[in-house]
């Protein structure tokens, strides 16, 4: 999938059998956020992001979408429990992870109001290196979206955990 282009819709059951389609959430700005319950990186952008959306009500949506093939069900419901979390997607065959060509958790990806996708890596700059965020390239991608504007930075590299993909 590429930067600035429409995301094709797709369709992922919740944790509870739901199912939800991206298509639903058009006129809000969406975040994907694929998604772990074993990767600490997960969990520290759940903090980030779960405070964020506060801030931004109704405006913006976000998708956490567990693909890993090793996390089971039952796993990913006591987890995404635990850290409170308003929805998390079931992706068990990867089809979602391997439409957007996701890689880590947490890998991010931004889609403004009409659905195309605006941003795509890392949620902030934290590294092994840097252990500190001193800029959060989700919450800036998202601001500017809702200012009516492109993201100045469109593209990083994610930083996480390998998704385990089923061979």
């Amino acid at each position: 999938m590429n930067l600035n282009e429409t995301v094709p819709d797709f369709r992922l059951p919740d944790l509870h059998g739901v199912v939800h389609r991206l298509d639903d959430l058009r006129g809000r700005i969406v975040i994907v956020n694929f998604w772990s319950a074993e990767c600490p990186h997960s969990e520290r952008t759940d903090q980030v992001l779960m405070a964020a959306l506060h801030d931004w009500a109704d405006e913006v949506a976000l998708l956490a979408i567990a693909s890993n093939a090793s996390e089971t069900p039952e796993t990913i419901r006591r987890v995404a429990d635990a850290r409170r979390l308003p929805l998390v997607l079931h992706d068990g065959d990867q089809i979602v992870a391997e439409l957007f060509a996701a890689e880590m958790t947490p890998h991010v990806f931004v889609i403004d109001q009409v659905g195309v996708l605006r941003y795509r890596g890392a949620v902030d700059d934290v590294s092994f290196a840097q252990r500190a965020p001193t800029r959060s390239f989700v919450s800036d991608a998202v601001e500017r979206l809702r200012a009516g504007r492109m993201p100045d930075i469109q593209e990083t590299a994610a930083y996480g955990c390998a998704i385990v993909r089923r061979f």
